[in-house]
Protein backbone atom coordinates (compact mmCIF):
# COMPACT_ATOMS: atom_id res chain seq x y z
CA UNK A 1 0.00 0.00 0.00
CA UNK A 2 1.45 3.34 -0.73
CA UNK A 3 0.93 6.85 -0.53
CA UNK A 4 1.49 10.57 -1.38
CA UNK A 5 3.95 12.68 0.48
CA UNK A 6 5.69 16.13 -0.10
CA UNK A 7 9.20 15.52 -0.11
CA UNK A 8 12.52 17.80 -0.01
CA UNK A 9 14.18 16.28 -3.08
CA UNK A 10 18.44 17.66 -2.25
CA UNK A 11 19.14 16.97 -5.91
CA UNK A 12 16.55 19.18 -7.71
CA UNK A 13 16.63 21.60 -4.39
CA UNK A 14 12.79 21.62 -4.28
CA UNK A 15 9.61 20.09 -2.99
CA UNK A 16 8.01 16.83 -5.00
CA UNK A 17 5.16 14.87 -4.66
CA UNK A 18 6.08 11.62 -4.34
CA UNK A 19 4.09 7.86 -3.73
CA UNK A 20 6.24 5.91 -0.80
CA UNK A 21 4.78 3.08 1.57
CA UNK A 22 2.12 3.51 4.08
CA UNK A 23 4.17 3.05 7.29
CA UNK A 24 3.06 0.75 9.90
CA UNK A 25 2.91 1.53 13.48
CA UNK A 26 5.69 0.30 15.68
CA UNK A 27 5.66 -0.41 19.44
CA UNK A 28 3.51 2.00 21.32
CA UNK A 29 2.17 3.84 18.31
CA UNK A 30 -0.33 4.79 16.60
CA UNK A 31 -1.35 5.42 12.45
CA UNK A 32 -2.74 8.71 11.48
CA UNK A 33 -4.65 9.11 8.77
CA UNK A 34 -3.96 13.21 8.62
CA UNK A 35 -6.34 15.15 7.91
CA UNK A 36 -4.39 18.68 7.82
CA UNK A 37 -0.66 19.84 8.21
CA UNK A 38 1.12 23.18 8.06
CA UNK A 39 4.31 24.72 6.92
CA UNK A 40 6.47 26.08 9.79
CA UNK A 41 9.21 28.22 9.49
CA UNK A 42 11.69 25.90 11.35
CA UNK A 43 10.88 23.62 8.39
CA UNK A 44 13.55 25.09 6.20
CA UNK A 45 15.58 24.03 8.55
CA UNK A 46 15.64 20.73 7.57
CA UNK A 47 15.41 21.74 4.04
CA UNK A 48 19.00 23.42 4.50
CA UNK A 49 20.32 19.74 6.15
CA UNK A 50 22.86 17.81 3.96
CA UNK A 51 20.29 15.06 3.21
CA UNK A 52 21.44 12.06 1.18
CA UNK A 53 17.65 11.14 -0.20
CA UNK A 54 14.19 12.66 -0.55
CA UNK A 55 12.71 13.13 2.75
CA UNK A 56 8.93 14.04 3.24
CA UNK A 57 8.59 17.39 4.94
CA UNK A 58 6.44 18.51 7.90
CA UNK A 59 6.31 18.46 11.82
CA UNK A 60 2.92 19.94 12.00
CA UNK A 61 -0.19 17.70 11.81
CA UNK A 62 -3.55 16.69 12.97
CA UNK A 63 -5.58 13.68 12.35
CA UNK A 64 -7.63 10.82 13.19
CA UNK A 65 -6.50 7.31 14.33
CA UNK A 66 -6.88 4.46 11.91
CA UNK A 67 -4.61 1.60 13.64
CA UNK A 68 -3.21 1.02 17.41
CA UNK A 69 -0.30 -1.16 17.69
CA UNK A 70 -1.15 -3.81 20.30
CA UNK A 71 1.77 -2.65 22.59
CA UNK A 72 -0.33 0.82 22.48
CA UNK A 73 -4.14 -0.27 23.23
CA UNK A 74 -6.02 0.46 26.51
CA UNK A 75 -4.23 4.33 26.64
CA UNK A 76 -7.23 6.03 26.20
CA UNK A 77 -7.70 6.24 22.91
CA UNK A 78 -9.67 4.64 19.97
CA UNK A 79 -9.63 3.97 16.15
CA UNK A 80 -11.31 7.49 14.58
CA UNK A 81 -10.21 9.65 17.48
CA UNK A 82 -9.54 12.83 16.07
CA UNK A 83 -5.92 13.81 17.86
CA UNK A 84 -3.13 16.48 17.51
CA UNK A 85 0.11 14.86 18.64
CA UNK A 86 3.60 16.72 19.18
CA UNK A 87 7.06 16.10 16.56
CA UNK A 88 9.29 13.20 17.78
CA UNK A 89 9.16 9.69 18.15
CA UNK A 90 10.80 6.73 19.90
CA UNK A 91 11.81 8.39 23.59
CA UNK A 92 10.91 6.76 26.88
CA UNK A 93 9.11 9.99 28.20
CA UNK A 94 10.37 8.70 31.39
CA UNK A 95 14.12 9.74 31.85
CA UNK A 96 15.82 13.00 33.09
CA UNK A 97 16.12 14.17 29.20
CA UNK A 98 12.47 13.83 28.63
CA UNK A 99 11.44 15.57 31.46
CA UNK A 100 13.38 18.73 29.89
CA UNK A 101 12.23 18.02 26.28
CA UNK A 102 12.08 14.89 24.59
CA UNK A 103 14.35 15.38 22.03
CA UNK A 104 17.12 15.10 24.94
CA UNK A 105 15.90 11.66 25.33
CA UNK A 106 18.85 9.78 26.96
CA UNK A 107 17.66 5.77 26.41
CA UNK A 108 16.38 5.73 23.18
CA UNK A 109 17.60 7.38 19.72
CA UNK A 110 14.77 10.17 19.63
CA UNK A 111 13.75 11.44 16.23
CA UNK A 112 11.93 14.45 14.52
CA UNK A 113 9.28 14.24 12.02
CA UNK A 114 10.27 16.00 8.78
CA UNK A 115 14.17 16.02 9.87
CA UNK A 116 15.88 12.52 10.38
CA UNK A 117 11.96 10.64 10.82
CA UNK A 118 9.45 11.17 7.83
CA UNK A 119 7.56 14.41 8.16
CA UNK A 120 3.35 15.17 7.97
CA UNK A 121 2.93 16.38 4.69
CA UNK A 122 1.58 12.69 4.04
CA UNK A 123 -1.62 10.78 4.08
CA UNK A 124 -0.78 9.27 7.28
CA UNK A 125 2.05 9.16 9.45
CA UNK A 126 2.97 6.88 12.39
CA UNK A 127 3.08 8.83 15.54
CA UNK A 128 3.95 8.02 19.25
CA UNK A 129 0.79 7.46 21.35
CA UNK A 130 2.08 9.22 24.58
CA UNK A 131 2.70 12.44 22.63
CA UNK A 132 -1.05 12.32 21.27
CA UNK A 133 -4.22 14.74 23.02
CA UNK A 134 -7.91 14.19 21.75
CA UNK A 135 -8.68 17.11 20.35
CA UNK A 136 -11.99 19.19 21.14
CA UNK A 137 -14.74 19.75 18.94
CA UNK A 138 -13.78 23.63 19.05
CA UNK A 139 -10.59 22.25 17.25
CA UNK A 140 -11.15 19.97 14.54
CA UNK A 141 -7.87 18.67 12.78
CA UNK A 142 -9.04 19.81 9.33
CA UNK A 143 -7.52 23.27 10.59
CA UNK A 144 -5.65 22.53 13.89
CA UNK A 145 -2.27 21.25 12.26
CA UNK A 146 -0.73 24.85 13.30
CA UNK A 147 -1.35 23.65 16.99
CA UNK A 148 1.42 21.57 16.73
CA UNK A 149 3.83 22.32 17.01
CA UNK A 150 3.30 26.75 16.53
CA UNK A 151 -0.22 27.13 18.92
CA UNK A 152 1.66 25.15 21.48
CA UNK A 153 4.50 27.02 21.54
CA UNK A 154 3.24 30.18 21.29
CA UNK A 155 0.91 29.44 24.41
CA UNK A 156 3.96 28.08 26.42
CA UNK A 157 6.06 31.16 25.24
CA UNK A 158 3.40 33.98 26.55
CA UNK A 159 2.75 31.56 29.95
CA UNK A 160 6.24 31.53 30.73
CA UNK A 161 6.57 35.27 31.11
CA UNK A 162 5.67 35.80 34.15
CA UNK A 163 3.34 38.21 33.65
CA UNK A 164 0.39 39.37 35.44
CA UNK A 165 -2.66 40.71 34.13
CA UNK A 166 -2.42 44.62 32.89
CA UNK A 167 1.16 44.26 32.29
CA UNK A 168 2.77 44.69 29.04
CA UNK A 169 4.00 42.32 26.39
CA UNK A 170 5.68 42.88 23.52
CA UNK A 171 5.32 40.70 20.51
CA UNK A 172 8.56 41.24 17.98
CA UNK A 173 7.61 39.22 14.54
CA UNK A 174 3.87 39.17 13.73
CA UNK A 175 3.20 36.23 11.61
CA UNK A 176 1.38 33.06 12.03
CA UNK A 177 3.34 32.29 15.67
CA UNK A 178 3.32 35.76 16.94
CA UNK A 179 -0.59 36.34 15.83
CA UNK A 180 -1.54 33.68 18.16
CA UNK A 181 0.92 35.15 20.58
CA UNK A 182 -0.53 38.29 20.39
CA UNK A 183 -4.25 35.99 21.04
CA UNK A 184 -3.01 34.34 23.79
CA UNK A 185 -1.61 37.49 25.57
CA UNK A 186 -4.59 39.25 25.49
CA UNK A 187 -6.89 35.55 26.63
CA UNK A 188 -4.72 36.18 29.07
CA UNK A 189 -5.59 39.43 30.46
CA UNK A 190 -2.15 41.42 29.34
CA UNK A 191 -1.59 44.69 26.95
CA UNK A 192 -0.07 43.95 23.97
CA UNK A 193 2.61 45.38 21.20
CA UNK A 194 3.56 44.06 18.47
CA UNK A 195 6.39 44.88 16.13
CA UNK A 196 7.13 43.47 12.33
CA UNK A 197 8.50 44.59 9.33
CA UNK A 198 5.73 43.83 7.35
CA UNK A 199 2.56 46.33 7.47
CA UNK A 200 0.16 43.66 6.13
CA UNK A 201 0.88 41.38 9.11
CA UNK A 202 0.78 44.17 11.10
CA UNK A 203 -2.51 44.92 10.34
CA UNK A 204 -3.79 41.57 11.15
CA UNK A 205 -2.19 41.70 14.16
CA UNK A 206 -3.95 44.88 15.28
CA UNK A 207 -7.35 42.88 14.33
CA UNK A 208 -6.58 39.83 16.14
CA UNK A 209 -6.36 41.82 19.88
CA UNK A 210 -2.56 43.67 19.86
CA UNK A 211 -3.23 47.91 21.39
CA UNK A 212 -0.52 49.26 18.80
CA UNK A 213 1.60 47.89 16.11
CA UNK A 214 4.96 49.50 14.86
CA UNK A 215 6.85 48.85 12.05
CA UNK A 216 10.49 48.92 12.83
CA UNK A 217 11.71 49.07 9.49
CA UNK A 218 9.84 52.21 8.08
CA UNK A 219 9.86 53.89 11.47
CA UNK A 220 12.71 54.53 12.69
CA UNK A 221 11.59 55.84 15.92
CA UNK A 222 9.30 52.76 16.70
CA UNK A 223 10.71 52.37 20.39
CA UNK A 224 10.37 55.05 21.71
CA UNK A 225 6.53 55.38 20.08
CA UNK A 226 5.90 52.25 22.01
CA UNK A 227 7.22 53.15 24.94
CA UNK A 228 5.58 56.13 25.05
CA UNK A 229 2.00 54.61 24.13
CA UNK A 230 2.81 52.11 27.15
CA UNK A 231 3.11 55.15 29.25
CA UNK A 232 6.44 53.61 30.80
CA UNK A 233 8.58 56.50 30.63
CA UNK A 234 11.93 56.89 28.30
CA UNK A 235 13.78 54.18 30.25
CA UNK A 236 11.06 51.73 30.44
CA UNK A 237 9.51 49.29 27.96
CA UNK A 238 7.14 46.31 28.22
CA UNK A 239 7.30 43.94 30.89
CA UNK A 240 8.61 41.10 28.53
CA UNK A 241 9.56 41.04 24.88
CA UNK A 242 9.01 37.48 23.06
CA UNK A 243 10.92 37.72 19.77
CA UNK A 244 8.83 35.18 17.01
CA UNK A 245 11.14 35.99 14.47
CA UNK A 246 14.05 34.19 13.39
CA UNK A 247 15.74 37.78 12.14
CA UNK A 248 19.00 38.82 13.65
CA UNK A 249 17.31 42.50 13.76
CA UNK A 250 14.72 41.14 15.31
CA UNK A 251 16.95 39.98 18.61
CA UNK A 252 19.13 43.14 18.35
CA UNK A 253 15.55 44.87 19.11
CA UNK A 254 14.25 43.28 21.95
CA UNK A 255 17.07 44.58 24.89
CA UNK A 256 15.79 48.27 23.98
CA UNK A 257 11.90 47.21 24.16
CA UNK A 258 12.88 45.66 27.39
CA UNK A 259 11.89 47.13 31.08
CA UNK A 260 14.84 46.93 33.35
CA UNK A 261 14.60 43.43 34.96
CA UNK A 262 12.67 42.24 32.14
CA UNK A 263 12.52 38.94 30.74
CA UNK A 264 13.29 38.56 26.97
CA UNK A 265 11.43 35.65 25.51
CA UNK A 266 14.01 33.68 22.36
CA UNK A 267 11.14 31.61 20.36
CA UNK A 268 12.57 32.38 17.08
CA UNK A 269 15.90 30.67 15.68
CA UNK A 270 18.09 32.42 13.89
CA UNK A 271 20.35 30.06 11.74
CA UNK A 272 23.46 31.60 13.86
CA UNK A 273 21.82 32.11 17.03
CA UNK A 274 21.36 34.62 19.39
CA UNK A 275 24.10 37.13 21.16
CA UNK A 276 22.67 39.51 24.34
CA UNK A 277 25.67 41.46 26.05
CA UNK A 278 26.92 39.51 28.93
CA UNK A 279 27.03 42.29 31.15
CA UNK A 280 24.17 43.16 30.56
CA UNK A 281 22.70 39.50 31.99
CA UNK A 282 25.36 39.55 34.58
CA UNK A 283 23.73 42.77 36.20
CA UNK A 284 20.03 42.02 35.83
CA UNK A 285 18.93 44.44 32.78
CA UNK A 286 16.98 41.51 31.32
CA UNK A 287 16.22 38.21 31.93
CA UNK A 288 16.74 35.62 28.81
CA UNK A 289 14.12 32.77 29.06
CA UNK A 290 12.90 30.26 25.75
CA UNK A 291 10.28 27.79 25.62
CA UNK A 292 9.02 25.49 22.68
CA UNK A 293 6.86 22.75 22.58
CA UNK A 294 8.01 21.22 25.60
CA UNK A 295 6.79 17.99 27.22
CA UNK A 296 3.23 16.03 26.30
CA UNK A 297 2.15 16.35 29.82
CA UNK A 298 2.03 20.14 29.46
CA UNK A 299 -0.11 19.64 25.77
CA UNK A 300 -3.57 19.81 27.56
CA UNK A 301 -2.96 23.01 29.59
CA UNK A 302 -2.34 24.50 25.93
CA UNK A 303 -4.86 23.17 24.07
CA UNK A 304 -7.72 23.64 26.43
CA UNK A 305 -7.06 27.22 27.00
CA UNK A 306 -6.60 27.11 22.87
CA UNK A 307 -10.39 26.09 22.70
CA UNK A 308 -11.94 27.81 25.92
CA UNK A 309 -11.14 31.16 24.37
CA UNK A 310 -11.70 30.44 20.82
CA UNK A 311 -8.55 30.77 19.43
CA UNK A 312 -7.27 30.24 15.81
CA UNK A 313 -4.22 30.86 13.76
CA UNK A 314 -4.85 32.85 10.46
CA UNK A 315 -4.58 30.15 7.89
CA UNK A 316 -4.25 30.09 3.96
CA UNK A 317 -6.01 26.37 2.78
CA UNK A 318 -4.29 24.51 -0.04
CA UNK A 319 -6.25 21.01 -0.65
CA UNK A 320 -3.33 19.52 -2.79
CA UNK A 321 0.70 18.36 -1.41
CA UNK A 322 1.14 19.50 -4.96
CA UNK A 323 1.21 23.23 -3.27
CA UNK A 324 3.97 22.77 -1.17
CA UNK A 325 6.58 23.96 -3.13
CA UNK A 326 4.96 27.19 -3.86
CA UNK A 327 4.24 27.35 0.31
CA UNK A 328 8.13 26.97 0.56
CA UNK A 329 9.04 29.37 -1.71
CA UNK A 330 6.47 31.97 -0.91
CA UNK A 331 8.31 31.09 3.02
CA UNK A 332 11.70 31.71 1.42
CA UNK A 333 10.89 35.07 0.11
CA UNK A 334 9.04 36.87 3.28
CA UNK A 335 5.93 36.54 1.04
CA UNK A 336 3.47 34.86 3.57
CA UNK A 337 1.21 36.76 5.64
CA UNK A 338 -0.33 33.83 7.29
CA UNK A 339 -0.23 29.83 8.10
CA UNK A 340 0.40 27.61 5.20
CA UNK A 341 -1.92 24.71 5.77
CA UNK A 342 -2.67 21.48 3.43
CA UNK A 343 -6.30 19.88 4.12
CA UNK A 344 -6.21 16.13 3.01
CA UNK A 345 -9.86 15.38 1.37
Amino acid sequence: MSMKAAQWDPAQKKVVVNEVPIPSPGENQFLVKLASASLCHSDLMSMAMDHEKPITIGHEGAGYIDKIHPTAENKGFKVGDAIGFTYIVDYCNECEGCKIHNNHCLVRNSRVHGFNEPGLFAEYAAVDATSCIVLPDQLPPETSAPMFCGGITAFHCVDSCELQPGQWLCVIGCGGLGQLAIQYGKAMGFKVVGVDINDDILATAKEQGADAVYNSRTNKNYVEEAKAFMDRGPNKGADAVAVFSAADAAYRSAPPLVKLGGIIMVVGLPPNGVTFDALDIARGTYRVKGDSTGIPSRIKKAIDFTAKHNIHPEVEVHKSLDAVNGMVERMKKGELTKRQLVQFV
